[in-house]
């Protein structure tokens, strides 16, 4: 039987969407925990086959001690080899971890909503075909870590993928499923109100554009990151 991958959420109804449904048809069992609500974190990774650190509203940049825990937690995968993913704060807390800077846009926009990426070399011979725009949900973004190497740029916040040893941040957030996404319309509506966000109505007629190719990508970037494939490439719809 496959170790679970752990799964790492920041509220009380989090879901890890689409990550854990394709970890699921893997067959990884999935070990979920919440740390701000008290659940421990593993010392080691000799149990779990990799980990994953979600989203949320807080920032990388807070001073909650389950926030500092998880900053410093994420040294462990790192150090025992095993496959680390974080996806937008998730990802912050990896950068932090490894001495970047967390920090909103100079002008205050924020990414709400699809926007486009563009993959560098080293992102395309990770995955041959990313999609062309992703989903979003931040106003903080993060430096490339030194080291670290840039998978794929953004527009308004450049670094939105890098990699560095045996983790991978990921500033997008490909975990999100369709009733998912209507929650974050309802529940974060005032995010909106930010310079350069998308309005309601985009955020649901871009889904019909693009969330084909995001779905297809995130099935094939789990498959390499879970260690199965080397190089994988997108199924052919």
């Amino acid at each position: 039987m496959l170790n679970p991958v752990l799964l790492i959420l920041h509220q009380e109804h989090s879901s890890p969407g689409r990550v854990g449904q394709v970890l699921s048809k893997l067959g990884y069992p999935l070990d979920v925990r919440r740390p701000r609500f008290g659940d421990p974190l593993p010392q080691t990774m000799d149990g779990h086959a990799g980990a994953v650190i979600f989203g949320g509203p807080q920032s990388a940049n807070d001073e909650e001690d389950f926030v500092k825990r998880e900053i410093d937690w994420v040294g462990v995968p790192l150090r025992d080899n095993k496959p680390y993913l974080g996806i937008c704060l998730g990802a912050q807390m990896m950068a932090r971890h490894l001495g970047a800077k967390i920090s909103p846009h100079p002008e205050g926009h924020a990414e709400v909503g699809y926007y486009p990426i563009r993959p560098t070399e080293a992102g395309r011979r990770l995955c041959a075909d990313w999609p062309d725009r992703v989903y979003q949900w931040h106003r903080e973004g993060f430096g490339l870590p030194h080291g670290a190497e840039l998978l794929a740029e953004g527009d308004a916040f450049s670094v939105q993928a890098f990699r560095a040893g045996s983790g991978y941040a990921l500033q997008f957030h490909p975990e999100v499923t369709h009733a998912m996404m209507y929650r974050w319309l309802v529940r974060g509506a005032h995010r909106m109100e930010l310079p350069g966000t998308k309005q309601r109505h985009e955020h649901v007629s871009d889904r019909f554009v693009y969330d084909y190719a995001a779905r297809h990508w995130l099935a094939a970037f789990i498959d390499h990151w879970i260690g199965r494939n080397a190089a994988p490439s997108v199924p052919a719809s």
